[in-house]
């Protein structure tokens, strides 16, 4: 009997130590492999949805814009904007642009325009040669219908300079400038003498693609103002040498002490065409 159970006992030894234990060991590798394989899904599941959740809302291709028609004039007329320019974020009442606002310019450029179109014109105005090229170029500045001036035969005149001293507003799109001239006049062959500065007060229309000049000019002579009154003091011995020195000048006027403890003297100097004219020269404590 006791044969028997060594021979089960050791049949039963035989049997646990025959248990494929490499392939428990692949099945658990396999599970593991498999909880991976679960918690990567999660994980692009997860940024999936936080991709699409982020993403901005598409832009509409043709988008129509609602008016509120009790915020408009009722004489304005609407203009809806294409299409590709209303964005998602467009206001729901249009923009409507006043007549005024189609003709606004920058001032500055406003200025420049007017006073180099009335410079040109007075050049033109008052210059005398005898060309038929001056005359074509007078009369396409002129207003139409307005006759070209009439000078004595033999007339010579040249302009000498033109400035714009002012340009000022006086109706819609037409500005005024004030211009002052100044030009030298000669008779058959004498010599050219200076004529007088002239004041040109000329009207300029900005209307028309190009300014145009809308009636001849107003002309007077120009007037000057009153002399400004100009204190001068003696001036230090060694400050006026330092002064004629620089200025190789003749002749000490005067001068201004200045806050800083230097000097601005007035003196008689040569100029490169050999006149002496009263100049100012500074004087450095």
């Amino acid at each position: 009997m006791r044969h028997i159970f060594d021979l089960v006992e050791q049949e039963r030894n035989e049997v646990y130590e025959r248990i494929p234990w490499e392939t428990l060991e692949e099945k658990k590798g396999d599970r593991q492999w498999l909880w991976f394989g679960v918690a990567g899904a999660i994980v692009l599941g997860a940024l999936a949805y936080s991709f699409m959740s982020n993403r901005p809302a598409p832009i509409p291709v043709a988008t129509t814009v609602p008016i509120a028609q009790e915020t408009l004039p009722a004489d304005s007329v609407p203009v809806q904007a294409p299409p590709s320019s209303i964005s998602p974020t467009a206001p729901s009442v249009p923009v409507l642009t006043a007549e005024a606002d189609l003709y606004a310019v920058h001032p500055e450029r406003v200025i420049d325009q007017v006073a180099a179109h009335a410079e040109w014109f007075v050049a033109e105005y008052l210059t005398v040669d005898g060309s038929e090229q001056g005359r074509e170029a007078l009369s396409s500045l002129l207003p139409a219908g307005v006759p070209l001036p009439v000078a004595p035969e033999g007339s010579r005149v040249f302009v000498e300079w033109v400035r714009t001293a002012a340009v000022e507003e006086i109706a819609p799109l037409t500005y005024r400038a004030t211009v002052l001239a100044r030009s030298l006049a000669a008779q058959d062959e004498g010599a050219y003498e200076r004529q007088a500065t002239l004041e040109l007060t000329v009207d300029v229309s900005l209307a028309a693609e190009n300014p145009q000049v809308v009636l001849p000019p107003m002309m007077t002579a120009a007037t000057v103002a009153p002399a400004f009154e100009l204190t001068l003091t003696a001036v230090p011995e060694e400050v006026g040498a330092v002064a004629l020195e620089l200025s190789r000048g003749s002749e000490i006027v005067g001068g201004i002490q200045t806050e800083g403890g230097g000097w601005q003297v007035v003196l008689l100097a040569p100029g490169v065409d050999g006149v002496s004219r009263p100049v100012t020269v500074s004087v450095d404590p």
